[in-house]
């Protein structure tokens, strides 16, 4: 059981625009002098009876909403209910222009694959997720091998409806943090590079917790940007942007911890999963040498190596999501954070 002090929704962040001309009566639904809201971001929050100090702010994923934290596939406890279970306040966002944050000022970019309906992407998704080989499960899968949970992952995904802006949404996710004060922030996918980017507009990220980042730019102080790491097929390389240093230098202040789940090619292959999260994981580290070289505390960690097999993408969500939560709670003790 859970006993929940509070809960509640709300938006945060957004722009106007406003249409030139006059509002009609006769012409209610035109948009001439009428205002469109956008941009925002939607949050739930639950707060747990006698609270740890320092609330988590989960950010999502390309294509995904906070259902990523939310109840699994196969229909157990998510890091909602297990970090509530831990006393953590969470703060679940949907980031601007997806999901329940869908009003944009901007169109969606027709060259994002996941801005369009119908999302034709059922064997796409499964193996840049490193599920398997589709339609077959790689051997050791944290994952429910039924047609049911299968049915639930592939109904979880949300095309966008505007504009894919990292450093808006990192403003945005700012804003919730000056809100809530002083929270840790954990993300995923490509939510860590919003992540990345979060510290640069706000004082109040305690630390970073980033599951399997990638999918959009890690960054970098400006010339000392690595080289690419190439994949077999070119669109899923890791991608990697430089930033002013005194913005770089912004996240030597906190800890920060990235967590990468098993499957992932040692070499460049054709298959396309684990190769991409091979790409991924190695220009990941490079991030992580940089923060350090410049004063930093940021730590990878490649959970084969620790003992710990059969994750994909979706550590969160994997049958040992319990395993998971625990690393990241042992860790958030070990810097005085619990």
């Amino acid at each position: 059981m859970i006993t929940l002090e509070t809960q509640g929704s709300f938006a945060i962040g957004g722009t106007t625009v406003t249409h030139d001309g006059e509002f009609s009566m006769q012409r209610f639904l035109e948009p001439e002098g009428q205002t469109a809201y956008g941009d925002h971001a939607y949050v739930f929050y639950q707060k747990p009876v006698n609270a740890r100090k320092f609330p988590i702010i989960f950010q999502h994923g390309g294509a995904q909403s906070k259902r990523t934290w939310e109840t699994t596939p196969d229909g157990r406890d998510g890091f909602q209910n297990i970090f509530l279970r831990k006393g953590y306040s969470v703060y679940l966002i949907d980031q601007p222009r997806i999901g329940e944050a869908g009003l944009s000022t901007e169109a969606a970019d027709a060259q994002n694959p996941y801005a369009q309906n119908p999302l034709y992407a059922d064997k796409t998704l499964f193996m840049l997720c490193r599920l398997g080989v589709f339609p077959e499960l790689f051997p050791n899968v944290q994952v429910a091998n039924d047609a049911e949970t299968l049915n639930q992952f592939q109904r979880s995904w949300t095309p966008y409806t505007g504009k894919l802006d990292d450093n808006l949404c990192a403003k945005v996710l700012a804003q919730l943090f000056d809100k809530v004060g002083e929270s840790i922030l954990a993300t995923h996918s490509m939510g860590g590079s919003i992540g990345w980017r979060t510290p640069f507009h706000t004082k109040n990220v305690k630390a970073i917790v980033a599951f399997e980042p990638g999918g959009t730019p890690f960054v970098f102080p400006e010339n000392e940007l690595p080289e690419p790491i190439p994949t077999t097929y070119a669109p899923v390389a890791a991608q990697a942007e430089e930033v002013p240093l005194e913005k770089f230098k912004k996240l030597t202040q906190m800890p920060i911890i990235l967590y990468y789940g098993d499957n992932i090619a040692s070499k460049q292959t054709n298959v396309i999963g684990p190769d991409k999260w091979r790409s991924e994981m190695a220009m990941a580290q490079k991030f992580v040498e940089a923060v350090n070289k410049h004063g930093g505390k940021a730590e990878l960690v490649h959970l084969p190596d620790i003992g710990i097999y059969g994750n994909t993408h979706f550590l969160m969500s994997d049958l040992n999501n319990e395993v998971i939560a625990d690393l990241m709670s042992d860790w958030l003790e070990k810097q005085n954070l619990a």
